[in-house]
């Protein structure tokens, strides 16, 4: 049975955690079929999401698998950090955002994904928690490069070191999760939102995913030069065009 699921409905790609049973935690196999799932749907879709099966988004690591190719050696080791990081290269580099719905937990491994996408909402009983310092680990998922980009030095080394919880709503004040609904509310919320992300041009979503994710790596200049770059090849495309013309026509209308 394949580890993650793939779907696509009406331009959406849907890719769902499809470990249950362990609480949808990541295997050498999980994060390898994410990372074709996410470059498989890319192409074809307006946006992609991310869910775990059986109401839980993701505890982590599966610890029966990184204890066994602990025994086995550092490369066969190895082996599960690189897939996993190559599953979240996935993510940045996918021309169309990224979303990531976290019900029940997403902890550990499972946060640093939730870290990755480019959009994560969350039901109102979400619990979002780096839990490696909890029990003598040191994150290995991205953790420690991501989330002091995300939320800050001070409030990620304290989150991370003493491992511990957020809620959802908590989650949304730090700038982790950008929507929160109650459990009867999130299915519509979602559907919402993705018809919101679906709306205009798709290369225009796509150059802008591009310039915030670059933008947090370059010097202010250089970001704000590319940024004007990446406008003025918009707007002597044919895309852009269409897009000047729509907007001109909202104008002037009633």
């Amino acid at each position: 049975m394949s580890e993650v699921l793939v779907a696509i409905e009406d331009r959406i790609g849907r890719l769902t955690l499809n470990r249950p049973q362990a609480r949808n935690a990541i295997t050498v196999t999980l994060a390898r079929e994410l990372a074709a799932g996410v470059r498989r749907l890319g192409p074809a879709v307006d946006v992609i999401t991310i869910r775990g099966a059986g109401g839980t988004f993701c505890a982590g690591g599966d610890v029966a698998e990184l204890d066994r190719l602990r025994l086995t050696g550092r490369q066969e080791l190895a082996g599960l950090f690189l897939s996993f990081r190559d599953a979240l290269r996935a993510i940045a580099q996918a021309d169309v955002p990224v979303v990531a719905i976290v019900e029940g937990h997403a902890v550990a491994g499972g946060f640093e994904l939730a870290q990755a996408c480019d959009i994560v909402v969350a039901a109102e009983s979400a619990v979002l928690a780096d839990i490696h310092t909890r029990f003598g680990q040191i994150p290995g998922g991205g953790g420690t490069a991501l989330l002091p980009r995300l939320v800050g030095r001070a409030r990620a080394g304290a989150l991370i070191l003493t491992g511990d919880s957020l809620g959802a709503h908590q989650a949304r004040e730090w700038g982790l999760v950008y929507e929160v609904f109650g459990e009867a509310a999130l299915e519509a919320g979602v559907a919402d939102l993705l018809h919101r992300l679906t709306r205009g041009s798709r290369a225009a979503r796509a150059a802008t995913k591009r310039l915030i994710r670059d933008g947090l790596e370059l010097p202010l200049a250089a970001a704000l030069e590319a940024e004007t770059e990446a406008v003025l090849d918009h707007l002597t495309s044919e895309a852009g065009a269409t897009a000047v013309a729509s907007f001109t026509a909202r104008k002037a209308g009633p």
